[in-house]
């Protein structure tokens, strides 16, 4: 199979998509251009901020991506380019992108709070405490899997003293957080022109590539990362949005319109052939197609996490309601594009060696090199821009799960604010859980992550279902994809629960999470019922948001 025909399909088919389903979504569910947003209403400079949409699209992308449509394609490639092609195209369109756009578009009329405080509104406080504790477990297996795949990334091994790329990598990477610092503080402190900034921004970054490229001088190991990687989380999703946030992931997301160019032309020139199986068996080392395939692809085609960002960071940004559906909906599919490529990458070298990040720069600075960019500076490159959206995730995630664990503790019984909802203690607690967790690595944590993960999504769309069902709106487009949803991410939760527990390796620590979480899922679905049920039995509960 050509893969230059799959990338072009999917290309016009989120077009497509955009155009004609986006649209009628935003209609349906009423967006008001001239409604002001919570970036203006409540702005602080800090949280609330309001944003170009340029800037906000970069941030959302940079935020949403992260490892995940790349690591969740390749590793599913396993069951063959079909059922994972098919799986992108599907939910990405008609499950991620109204997941995203739906998430964003409820927090923005919920005053910018998170999904929590939507099913608090929509559900009851039960509902949202539910959801909170289940939210915050996710993002700590988030930090934990990301943290792990990052310093893997940037790793240096003595004994493979000319293997540089992680070194490299790593190097460019510390200096482009640097370059966005300064960048945020030039552009939203000294007031210089965005158009201005941007161009040198750009070039200084990549002038930050060349330097990473030239000068590695960060030769650390696994662990030496890991721990840099927790410390720097830990600062960074405390300082203002518009130090660091706002202004690295904006900047990173031209490395990625850069990658997605150059893959493009890559795989136009060199129009690879998917070497991989169409379709390989639907058992696979114990892993049955359904429904391991939907949560290892995870974020390529749907995700969670994605809904916890929307309403976590980007709906406090957002400058107008017309940039709702570029921002939700539109994210989601140029998400879906990396994941195709990501899925072309695998496809194309046939086998799953090393790291995800290893594997997709292998195939994508191949296709790159077919136009005559080096293909060691192609794979430092890719590295680099995939490391960068995987700590854009990182931060984000270690943010907004300090947002949801202080609204859990914000206010006590007595009326007095816990010391636990403070800012730095809440990130604290965040980071040394998912320290816990790291030791097991990136493969051991996936499953769970994924099957998490998509269950949230699944969550997220049913305090959707419940605040379109309180607005009077239909919500058959929430309500077949939050089933679906529902039965693949509770089986993969079941089927875990047993590998972990009762299988030749067990894992008593992951089972027992994952217990929990099938638990607070299913507990959370009866009090939504409950909740459905009565608005069905009462028109007069309907509302207007």
């Amino acid at each position: 199979m050509n893969s230059l025909v799959l990338l072009l399909t999917g290309i016009i088919l989120f077009f497509i998509a955009y155009l004609t389903y986006g649209r009628w979504l935003a209609k349906h569910w009423g967006v008001d251009v001239n409604k002001k947003t919570p970036a203006h209403t409540k702005f602080d400079n800090v949280d609330y901020c309001p944003a170009d949409a340029k800037v906000l699209l970069g941030h959302h992308f940079s935020s949403i991506a992260g490892a995940g449509p790349i690591a969740g394609p390749i590793q599913a490639a396993i069951f063959g380019w079909v059922p994972v092609m098919l799986w992108i195209l599907i939910g990405s369109i008609f499950i991620g992108g109204v997941h995203d756009f739906g998430s964003l578009f409820a927090s923005i009329r919920h005053g910018g709070n998170s999904i929590g405080e939507i099913i608090h509104a929509n559900i009851g406080q039960k509902g949202k405490k539910l959801f909170n504790v289940f939210a915050w477990v996710t993002l700590v297996l988030v930090v934990a899997a990301f943290t792990d795949i990052c310093a893997s990334t940037f790793a240096f091994d003595p004994s493979k003293p000319n293997v540089l790329v992680g070194a490299q990598a790593g190097t460019a990477s510390i200096l482009f957080i640097l370059l966005a610092m300064v960048f945020g503080f030039l552009v939203y402190r000294r007031n210089a022109p965005l158009s201005i900034a941007t161009v040198f921004g750009v070039a200084l970054l990549f002038l930050c590539i060349y330097l990473g490229y030239t000068f590695p001088v960060l030769k650390l190991s696994k662990l030496q990362w890991q721990i840099i990687l927790l410390i720097y989380i830990t600062v960074a999703s405390t300082m203002p949005v518009w130090l660091l946030l706002q202004p690295r992931d904006y900047l990173c997301s031209f490395l990625l319109y850069a990658m997605l160019i150059g893959s493009f032309i890559g795989i136009l020139v060199l129009h690879p052939t998917m070497k991989l199986a169409p379709v390989t068996s639907f058992n696979v080392k114990g892993q049955t197609l359904f429904p391991f395939l939907f949560v290892t692809v995870a974020c390529g085609a749907v995700s969670g996490f994605h809904s916890l960002v929307s309403s976590g960071t980007s709906s406090k940004q957002l400058n107008s309601e017309k940039d709702a559906q570029l921002i939700g909906y539109g994210s989601m599919l140029i998400e879906g594009i990396v994941a195709i490529i990501a899925l072309i990458s695998v496809g194309y070298v046939m086998k799953a060696e090393g790291t995800p990040a290893a594997i997709f720069a292998s195939g994508t600075a191949t296709f790159m090199n077919s136009f005559g960019l080096p293909l060691e500076v192609g794979k430092v490159f890719v590295i680099l821009s995939f490391s960068a959206f995987a700590l854009t995730s990182l931060d984000t995630a270690t943010r907004i799960g300090r947002y949801i664990f202080q609204e859990f503790f914000e206010v006590k019984e007595d009326g007095t604010r816990s010391p636990l909802a403070n800012m730095y203690v809440s990130t604290i607690i965040t980071v040394l859980c998912s320290l816990g967790l790291i030791l097991y690595g990136y493969k051991k944590i996936w499953p769970i992550f994924g099957s998490a993960n998509q269950l949230l999504a699944g969550l997220a769309l049913l305090s959707l279902t419940a605040w379109l069902a309180r607005r009077g709106k239909k919500t058959i487009m929430i309500v077949i994809p939050m089933v679906f949803m529902f039965a693949v991410t509770l089986s993969a939760l079941f089927l875990i629960i047993k590998s972990y527990l009762f299988g030749a390796k067990p894992n008593y620590i992951l089972g027992v999470m994952a217990i929990i979480l099938f638990i607070l899922a299913l507990v959370l679905i009866g009090e939504a019922y409950k909740t459905l049920k009565g608005l069905g039995k009462d028109g007069n509960k309907s509302i207007k948001a």
